[in-house]
Order: C-alpha cells, then structure tokens, then sequence
C-alpha cells in the first residue's frame, strides 16, 4: 500500500496570495495589488483551502506556516508578492 507522505507544492503566485492574506487584504485587494482579477484570486484561494486542507480563508496562513515552517505575517516575506507595485494603492 502506498501512503502519501510529501507536503502539498505551492507556486510563487499561491505563496504571495497566501502572504497577503495574512496582511489582512480582501479578495479585491489582492486582486488589485497583485494585477489580477478578485475572481482570480477567490480561485487560488480555494485552491490553497484545498492543499491545506481548512475550511476558512482565513485559516490559509497559520496552516501554511504549521505545514511548511515559513511564516507568510513575516513583513519581508511580502516584498516578492508587491514587486515594483505601489502598497498605498490599496485601500
């Protein structure tokens, strides 16, 4: 019998999603920052809440932290998810 035990991938674009979930944007934020539509963006997050296995969106960062060790509140971790768009935009 074979058991899965590796740990879910996740792209750079569900890591910047996840990160800036954990800064607290909505879809449309995320969406706006990161040049894509709020559909988009709901997409990926069913697609996380999936991988991770939790009911919630809000449930994404601290079960992506548990599974992988990387801390998506760490502000730094955020720079990548921003490039060269400007964070005041966003309401």
């Amino acid at each position: 019998m074979l058991v899965a035990t590796s740990q879910p991938k996740f792209t750079e674009r569900q890591r910047q999603v996840i990160r800036l979930i954990a800064r607290g944007y909505s879809n449309p934020e995320v969406a706006e920052i990161l040049g894509v539509s709020p559909r988009t963006v709901k997409a990926h997050s069913d697609v996380l809440r999936m991988k991770l296995r939790v009911p919630r969106r809000r449930q994404i960062p601290s079960a992506f932290r548990e599974l992988t060790g990387e801390d998506p509140h760490d502000p730094q971790s955020l720079e990548p998810a921003l490039g060269a768009r400007d964070e005041s935009r966003v309401p």
